[in-house]
């Protein structure tokens, strides 16, 4: 038994280093350009040229997630597809809706955080506040007055300022667009006065002097704002929001693919090429272990759902 076992240690790590072995398909659940999109395409590109194989990015973006999510979720547990999936798709939906069309625990394995985008208080050319705390003083002195733009209901960047509104006690009017560029767009143009996005969507108009950081909810100052405070320097520790991007797989896809597949994504984010261009648009690398995201899906989970519940949010 003992010489049946070593002959066959051999062979199945040789079958478990083979892999890839051929094209990966990597679906992302937004429309091109988008952050998530950019992140996926920058560590993509490096783990084909890692692994000597081709990567296909395919965008398949609707239902807030939920039509790339379906497709993923019916794809064969081999490995060979994999999805990007952000707190939307593994958080908040399950508690937006009620006939959800995919199960995030059911359908998907978790293989690793790719990065964190935190989320930036930002406000266009037509606010005359200069900072966080003459932005708060003035929401709070005309409640109901202050309109705010998302990238959509139960968005990261939505449930953001509601976070937000709900930790400096405010009360601001939700105008919900279809995604962060358009919202990004109308505050930078002046139509509304404020949003909070991430760097990966606004990084071009805080740039050009179009938005005006105020504050990032991050628990540190973010290296390409040094000079832009975190809430918790203001006053409001809790209010910590980021678009968290990570990569799934087909529920029942073998534990040793899904370990290599880590192992190889989390090599490919920490070269430095890539930690390079992921740190121009504001991300924070990970890399994590399957276990490491799984907790922090649950951890996340617990922190969201009541916010979502108290303000009765339901996109069915």
């Amino acid at each position: 038994m003992a010489a049946l076992a070593a002959a066959g240690a051999p062979r199945a790590a040789k079958a478990q280093y083979a892999y890839p072995a051929r094209t990966i398909r990597w679906i992302v659940p937004y429309p091109a350009g988008a952050g998530a999109d950019i992140v996926a395409r920058t560590i993509a590109a490096q783990f084909s040229i890692d692994t000597g194989q081709s990567v296909i990015l395919e965008n398949r973006a609707g239902g807030n997630t939920a039509l790339g999510a379906i497709e993923a979720a019916r794809a064969p547990a081999d490995g060979y597809t994999v999805l990007s999936a952000d707190n939307g798709t593994l958080v908040f939906n399950p508690a937006l809706y009620r006939n959800l069309s995919y199960n995030p625990s059911r359908d998907f394995a978790p293989v690793t955080l790719l990065g964190r985008l935190p989320m930036v208080l930002l406000v266009g050319p037509a606010s005359g506040v200069k900072d966080a705390r003459a932005f708060i003083d003035d929401a709070r002195a005309f409640p109901g007055k202050v309109s705010f733009a998302s990238a959509g209901t139960g968005s990261p960047q939505h449930l953001a300022m509601e976070l937000l509104e709900r930790e400096a006690r405010l009360e601001m009017v939700h105008v919900p667009y279809r995604s962060a560029a358009a919202a990004v767009a109308d505050v930078a143009g002046g139509q509304l006065p404020v949003m909070m996005c991430d760097m990966a969507a606004s990084r071009r108009f805080i740039q050009s002097g179009r938005l005006r950081a105020l504050a990032v909810a991050h628990p540190a100052r973010l290296a390409q704002l040094p000079r832009v405070p975190t809430f918790a320097e203001l006053g409001f520790p809790r209010v910590e929001a980021a678009a968290l991007m990570g990569l799934v797989v087909p529920v029942n896809t073998p534990g040793e693919i899904v370990s290599r597949l880590q192992q190889l994504v989390a090599s490919a984010i920490h070269n430095p090429v890539v930690l390079r261009r992921l740190a121009e648009y504001g991300v924070d690398p990970a890399g994590d272990a399957p276990s490491q995201f799984a907790a922090l899906l649950r951890g996340e989970s617990a922190r969201w759902h009541p916010l979502i519940r108290e303000l009765n949010l339901s996109l069915d």
